[in-house]
């Protein structure tokens, strides 16, 4: 194909579809390239054993660890990307966390933009995807110019009582920012239908606010919008004079081609953005493009995250249960002068997915006792910001697979977190001794296979010494390479980062079409 576009797009999840979005009206001739197809609607969709223990939607990429050893990285190649099976939790940055923030084993650095410059777009997003939520509950709340566009998701009984105790004891729980299309006034009307099988699956009835969905469906509507499948971008091309990209090279259902575009833009997921441009080597680029800096792949980040069921006596007949937030720990308290972390629900377990997450363990229990477990048990996620450092880095290997070497840090957060969270069940009736910590990576022993939330590796900055982009999202080192996924975080805070990576798109997608006009 020899086609030129204004913009080519390479990848269509939250960074990747959201900008497509924003540039379709524009008229300009927009291609997306995406290594996956439309995810199929069929029942298993929402078959918890197809999902966790068969790993039907699961990527076959092989990535290797720092000591070379191999797994199975928890990833999704489809229209959408990661929003396909993300649990649609949208939340802003704190307003703290774009600046210098002190933590317990280091610096988390300041981004080269305010909060207030993203707050506008934290806005639009926030509109574009549909979120429900309600301000002033959460006493780290940034500002924000607008309401939420949807009421808040309501508390099922058992999570209300749990949302009453913990105001009791002068917490400050929240109602969860959540994208998705639920009308509780018109249930009628209600494209979402509060199902247990959100979080971590695909939506069967297309009521997750996902960027297939939201962002690349409506964008095809636009005739100048093209969207290539089965697409898996290998390398960029630059021009004769190595300053801007000149040929995206891909693998289109198994044969090559390639595609010209004024302006490229990488939004493949961290590790695999980092992965084209180290793979792009030439001889004006010898360490990959836009690494002059050596830059490129390094501070990876994905969350220092821990999910745990806390089990009672009670039933717990919760379907949706993804609605209750608490940051009262988010910066530290007077015990603990450092960031800890947020605690979230996550969707409702089930027997089969303790049997994904933990196959040794749970073999010979019976499933009647797994499913037992299920019925008591009421679910959390830890989430505590991990520090950016270099040598936490995607390299290639010498068959040009992905490296993916990690050391953790800044864990005693969690620590201190995980007690204080206990503590506090513990006065709410939930014994202590009763919460089993899960295996958060998903049948896997390897930390880094669980890798969700993964961030950094082509970070934007001032400085071209220390940052791959500036802060418009433009490569240092070439004129028209652009980068909108999560790669662009120089820290990633202790939230949920898609919405951020959403508004993001939207702030860039406003400088491409200043650049286009």
């Amino acid at each position: 194909m020899t086609d030129q576009y204004d913009v080519i797009i390479i990848g269509s999840g939250a960074g990747g579809g959201t900008l497509a979005h924003r540039l379709a009206p524009s008229g300009k001739k927009i291609l997306i390239l995406e290594r996956g197809d439309f995810l199929p609607r069929e029942p298993q969709n929402w078959d918890a054993q197809a999902v966790f223990v068969d790993n039907r939607y699961v990527s076959q990429d092989t990535w290797y660890d720092k000591d070379g050893r191999p797994f199975q990285p928890q990833v999704h190649y489809f229209v959408g990307g990661a929003t396909k099976f993300y649990g649609a939790a949208l939340y802003r940055l704190r307003e703290r966390d774009f600046g210098d923030l002190k933590h317990y084993d280091g610096l988390s650095p300041a981004w080269p933009i305010s909060y207030d410059e993203l707050e506008p777009y934290y806005s639009e997003a926030e509109s574009l995807y549909q979120v429900h939520g309600a301000r002033g509950e959460d006493p780290t709340e940034p500002p924000a110019s607008r309401e939420y566009p949807f009421p808040p998701v309501s508390h099922e009984p058992r999570i209300q009582r749990l949302f009453d105790d913990l105001r009791a004891v002068g917490l400050h729980p929240f109602h969860a920012p959540s994208g998705i299309m639920l009308d509780e006034a018109h249930p009628e009307r209600s494209a979402c239908i509060r199902c247990a099988t959100c979080d971590g699956f695909a939506c069967l009835v297309n009521a997750k606010s996902d960027a297939d969905v939201i962002a690349v469906r409506p964008s095809l509507l636009h005739e100048n919008v093209t969207l290539v499948r089965g697409a898996t971008v290998r390398r960029l091309l630059t021009d004769a004079s190595g300053s801007a990209v000149e040929t995206v090279v891909a693998d289109v259902n198994g044969s090559t081609e390639h595609f010209r575009g004024t302006l490229v833009v990488l939004s493949a997921g961290a590790v695999n953005s980092a992965k084209v441009l180290l793979a792009s080597a030439d001889e004006r680029h010898p360490r990959g493009l836009a690494n002059g800096s050596d830059q490129v792949g390094r501070n990876y980040m994905f969350h220092n995250s821990r999910a745990f069921l806390a089990v009672s006596e009670e039933r717990n007949d919760t379907r949706f249960q993804k609605t209750l937030g608490l940051n009262d720990f988010y910066f530290g308290d007077e015990d603990f002068d450092f960031p800890m972390g947020n605690l979230q629900m996550v969707g409702k377990s089930s027997a089969p997915m303790y049997r994904g997450e933990k196959p040794l363990e749970s073999k010979l229990a019976p499933t009647f006792a797994l499913k037992g477990v299920a019925e008591h048990a009421v679910d959390f996620w830890l989430s505590v910001e991990d520090l950016p450092t270099p040598d936490n880095r995607v390299t290639l290997n010498a068959d040009g697979d992905v490296v993916l070497s990690y050391v953790p840090n800044n864990q005693e957060p969690m620590e201190q977190l995980y007690r204080r969270v206990k503590r506090h069940l513990s006065h709410l009736g939930m014994n202590p001794h009763h919460l089993i910590p899960r295996d958060v990576y998903m049948k896997n022993d390897i930390p880094l296979a669980g890798c969700a939330h993964q961030a950094g590796t082509v970070r934007f900055g001032t400085d071209p010494a220390t940052s791959v982009l500036d802060a418009s999202c433009k490569a240092h080192e070439l004129d028209n390479l652009y980068v909108v996924d999560t790669s662009f975080f120089p820290s990633i805070g202790a939230v949920n980062p898609a919405l951020t990576a959403m508004a993001n798109a939207l702030r860039v997608g406003d400088r491409l079409l200043e650049r286009l006009s």
